[in-house]
């Protein structure tokens, strides 16, 4: 990218960024109001989601809409994540997914691709070295198939998960590289690998065969499942977002792309989180 365009993308993304501001200046006093009672009731309620999935969505057409390259939407959209996870911190959520590639987005353009594999090594580098990150001993994991990315971006994942293992605060899965189908499939191959190991016929496997054994195989093994999956564009589909542990799951479809989801958005899926009853099937 040439310096002017550069020069031009940044004009542009401080433009929309002030532009994003003055929407909810606009609504002050009032929308500090209600962001504050909703955070009031937020707080008064004892049941806090214990696993938060959410499925980052709408960061092209929200580019699209604004009228700037879609470049600028996933800069806006790692923008929201950042604010996202100032939030869970701030509720005390002890888990959080946040899904961020899809193997389906692999196959987009691959300038599309190159660039948001450049984006994921410069924000793991980011995140490793995050005041947040420590200060708050986040421990950071990424889940999914990485084994066709670029090395320096296996390099840079790699080397946050290293630096943050052994911390015991708030878990943040990050989805990247990740398919429900492929995450399903890679545990029967693990469960397969390690009865074979231990001179388990098929026919024994088989047999015997329960959830739990490939529960304890995903890539969120020893987790909970999440209690409540967020999905921002307003798309009413898991589009294969957690297959085998959302079963229970509870589902908020919020009608607003990623990059343009407010606080008061994020309070209001947690209230109707808390207003729910969970049966499990019973």
């Amino acid at each position: 990218m040439s310096t002017r365009s550069k020069s031009s993308n940044s004009l542009i993304r401080s433009g929309a960024k002030t532009a994003l501001k003055l929407r909810d200046a606009a609504a002050t006093p009032l929308y500090w109001w209600y962001a504050q009672h909703l955070e009031r009731q937020v707080k008064a309620h004892a049941r806090l989601p214990q696993h938060l999935g959410l499925i980052l969505d709408g960061n092209r057409r929200f580019a699209k809409v604004a009228g700037m390259q879609r470049e600028l939407g996933y800069e806006f959209g790692i923008d929201k994540a950042h604010e996202v996870l100032q939030w869970c911190l701030e509720l005390g959520i002890p888990v959080a997914t946040i899904w961020v590639l899809s193997t389906d987005n692999v196959k987009r353009d691959p300038a599309e691709v190159a660039h948001l594999m450049k984006l994921f090594e410069r924000e793991a580098r980011n995140l490793s070295i995050d005041k947040r990150i420590h200060g708050n001993r986040v421990r950071v994991r990424a889940i999914g198939q990485h084994h066709d990315f670029p090395a320096e971006v296996t390099a840079a994942l790699g080397e946050l998960e290293e630096k943050t293992c052994h911390y015991d605060g708030m878990l943040l899965n990050i989805a990247v590289g990740y398919g429900g189908r492929e995450e399903i499939v890679d545990a029967v191959k693990a469960h397969l690998d390690t009865q074979s190991a231990a001179g388990r016929s098929v026919a024994e496997v088989a047999a015997e065969l329960h959830p739990d054994h490939l529960s304890a195989q995903m890539y969120t093994t020893g987790v909970p499942d999440p209690d409540f999956i967020i999905r921002t564009s307003g798309e009413i589909r898991l589009s294969g977002f957690m297959l085998w542990q959302s079963v229970y799951s509870e589902f908020y479809f919020c009608d607003v792309y990623w990059p343009g989801f407010r606080r008061v958005d994020f309070l209001r899926a947690l209230r109707d989180f808390q207003d729910r009853k969970r049966r499990f099937g019973k």
